[in-house]
């Protein structure tokens, strides 16, 4: 399947100083991540361990999806390859779920999904302000969104990120074990350009109710959208 428009890596990698969770959402995200690519005119490969990768899937893929956690194994020329071709405008990037709390040992990896990955103090039901709703990834949801998920909280967002969707402080138990504020908040989707490149990422997906949800899954391909250039 060296023929793959997009690659979705799924791998479960462990922490330089233990093992990672496994998401039990993963095989229905590959359903869903596929069903997504088609809708964009892709084929979708799944790969579930980046060092089985041939050479050619990653230099000519269309888009490159991630819902990975842990240190995932890419090698230095991969590395070079997913920069190298996001940079040109070759390679659109959609960053789900877990994928900021990936690649620690890669500096920058931070700039490919937009910011790092510091903890989810809470898993509840929360109403989204949808912060830009012409956007292709928020279009259908109205001005919010009442949803059930881990909620992440970030550190080192990319100042240029375009923030989509977040959630409001006055939601959050700001006293719950490991909770932080940071100056830019709660976002929990946005997008960015990397040189000619564009990425889209969601923090959304932990449960299996998301993949079974048609407004999660047109999230998610309004993201791939963006991602692929269409939309402003």
């Amino acid at each position: 399947m060296s023929d793959a428009s997009l690659l979705f890596v799924t791998q479960v990698a462990p922490y330089a100083d233990g093992p990672a969770g496994v998401h039990r959402v993963l095989d229905q995200s590959a359903v869903g991540v596929s069903q997504v690519a088609e809708l964009h005119g892709l084929r979708a490969l799944r790969v579930d361990d980046v060092r089985d990768l041939e050479g050619d899937v990653l230099e000519s893929a269309r888009a490159l999806a991630l819902f990975t956690i842990g240190e995932t194994p890419w090698s230095d020329e991969q590395r070079a390859t997913i920069v190298g071709r996001l940079r040109a405008g070759d390679l659109a990037v959609l960053a789900i779920h877990s994928a900021t709390d990936s690649c620690y040992g890669w500096p920058e990896y931070g700039s490919v999904v937009g910011a790092r990955f510091d903890g989810h103090p809470w898993t509840q039901e929360v109403d989204l302000e949808v912060v830009e709703p012409d956007h292709p990834a928020t279009r259908h949801l109205g001005k919010s969104w009442h949803w059930r998920d881990e909620v992440y909280q970030f550190r080192d967002l990319r100042p240029d990120a375009r923030v989509v969707l977040r959630v409001s402080d006055e939601q959050l138990d700001l006293d719950a074990k490991g909770a932080k504020r940071p100056d830019f908040g709660f976002p929990l989707a946005w997008c960015f350009t990397e040189g000619n490149g564009r990425v889209s990422s969601t923090s959304l997906g932990h449960f299996p109710g998301a993949w079974e949800s048609p407004a999660y899954l047109q999230h998610l391909s309004g993201s791939l959208a963006w991602a692929l250039g269409d939309g402003a």
